[in-house]
Protein backbone atom coordinates (compact mmCIF):
# COMPACT_ATOMS: atom_id res chain seq x y z
CA UNK A 1 0.00 0.00 0.00
CA UNK A 2 2.82 2.41 0.88
CA UNK A 3 4.46 1.64 -2.47
CA UNK A 4 1.26 2.43 -4.36
CA UNK A 5 0.89 5.71 -2.51
CA UNK A 6 4.51 6.58 -3.32
CA UNK A 7 3.97 5.80 -7.01
CA UNK A 8 0.80 7.94 -7.12
CA UNK A 9 2.56 10.84 -5.40
CA UNK A 10 5.55 10.51 -7.74
CA UNK A 11 3.27 10.80 -10.76
CA UNK A 12 1.35 13.70 -9.19
CA UNK A 13 4.49 15.69 -8.37
CA UNK A 14 6.26 15.05 -11.67
CA UNK A 15 8.41 18.02 -12.60
CA UNK A 16 8.42 19.62 -9.15
CA UNK A 17 11.61 20.74 -7.46
CA UNK A 18 12.91 17.87 -5.32
CA UNK A 19 14.50 20.17 -2.74
CA UNK A 20 11.12 21.89 -2.25
CA UNK A 21 9.45 18.51 -1.70
CA UNK A 22 12.14 17.52 0.80
CA UNK A 23 11.49 20.79 2.64
CA UNK A 24 7.79 19.91 2.84
CA UNK A 25 8.64 16.46 4.18
CA UNK A 26 10.82 18.01 6.88
CA UNK A 27 8.07 20.50 7.75
CA UNK A 28 5.55 17.69 8.21
CA UNK A 29 8.04 15.67 10.28
CA UNK A 30 8.97 18.68 12.41
CA UNK A 31 5.31 19.57 12.97
CA UNK A 32 4.63 16.08 14.27
CA UNK A 33 7.81 15.30 16.21
CA UNK A 34 9.59 18.46 17.34
CA UNK A 35 7.06 19.63 19.96
CA UNK A 36 6.74 16.15 21.42
CA UNK A 37 10.49 15.63 21.69
CA UNK A 38 11.26 19.08 23.10
CA UNK A 39 8.45 19.07 25.64
CA UNK A 40 9.05 15.51 26.86
CA UNK A 41 12.65 16.46 27.54
CA UNK A 42 12.14 19.88 29.10
CA UNK A 43 8.62 20.15 30.55
CA UNK A 44 7.63 17.90 33.45
CA UNK A 45 3.90 18.40 32.95
CA UNK A 46 3.91 16.73 29.51
CA UNK A 47 1.41 13.88 29.29
CA UNK A 48 0.94 11.02 26.84
CA UNK A 49 -2.41 12.47 25.76
CA UNK A 50 -0.73 15.81 25.10
CA UNK A 51 1.96 14.18 22.98
CA UNK A 52 -0.58 12.15 20.99
CA UNK A 53 -2.77 15.20 20.37
CA UNK A 54 0.27 17.23 19.37
CA UNK A 55 1.36 14.64 16.82
CA UNK A 56 -2.11 14.38 15.30
CA UNK A 57 -2.57 18.15 15.10
CA UNK A 58 0.97 18.64 13.73
CA UNK A 59 0.58 16.12 10.93
CA UNK A 60 -2.95 17.06 9.96
CA UNK A 61 -2.42 20.83 10.08
CA UNK A 62 0.78 20.68 8.05
CA UNK A 63 -0.80 18.49 5.37
CA UNK A 64 -3.90 20.70 5.19
CA UNK A 65 -1.73 23.82 4.92
CA UNK A 66 0.29 22.21 2.13
CA UNK A 67 -2.86 21.23 0.22
CA UNK A 68 -4.10 24.84 0.31
CA UNK A 69 -0.74 26.46 -0.52
CA UNK A 70 -0.01 28.47 -3.69
CA UNK A 71 2.31 25.77 -5.04
CA UNK A 72 -0.40 23.13 -4.81
CA UNK A 73 -2.98 25.47 -6.34
CA UNK A 74 -0.60 25.89 -9.27
CA UNK A 75 -0.34 22.10 -9.49
CA UNK A 76 -4.15 21.86 -9.45
CA UNK A 77 -4.23 24.21 -12.45
CA UNK A 78 -5.63 27.11 -10.44
CA UNK A 79 -4.18 30.59 -9.92
CA UNK A 80 -1.60 30.79 -7.13
CA UNK A 81 -3.26 33.97 -5.91
CA UNK A 82 -6.50 32.04 -5.28
CA UNK A 83 -4.83 29.93 -2.58
CA UNK A 84 -6.33 30.66 0.84
CA UNK A 85 -2.98 30.04 2.58
CA UNK A 86 -0.25 32.35 1.22
CA UNK A 87 2.63 30.19 2.53
CA UNK A 88 4.41 27.45 0.62
CA UNK A 89 5.89 25.87 3.74
CA UNK A 90 3.50 25.12 6.62
CA UNK A 91 6.06 24.96 9.43
CA UNK A 92 5.63 28.53 10.63
CA UNK A 93 1.99 27.80 11.50
CA UNK A 94 1.84 24.05 12.15
CA UNK A 95 4.81 23.77 14.55
CA UNK A 96 3.57 26.45 17.01
CA UNK A 97 0.05 25.01 16.71
CA UNK A 98 1.41 21.60 17.64
CA UNK A 99 3.26 23.08 20.64
CA UNK A 100 0.11 24.88 21.76
CA UNK A 101 -1.94 21.70 21.45
CA UNK A 102 0.57 19.76 23.54
CA UNK A 103 0.56 22.35 26.31
CA UNK A 104 -3.23 22.74 26.45
CA UNK A 105 -3.99 19.00 26.36
CA UNK A 106 -1.25 18.24 28.88
CA UNK A 107 -2.60 20.84 31.28
CA UNK A 108 -6.13 19.50 30.89
CA UNK A 109 -5.17 15.85 31.37
CA UNK A 110 -3.63 14.19 34.38
CA UNK A 111 -0.15 12.73 34.16
CA UNK A 112 -0.27 8.95 34.43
Amino acid sequence: MVGLIAIALGILFKGMNVSFLVGLAFAVAASANLPAIIMVLFWKKTTAKGVAASIIVGISSSIILILFSPTMYDLYGMAKTAAPIPLDNPGIISIPLSFLTLVVVSLLSKKT
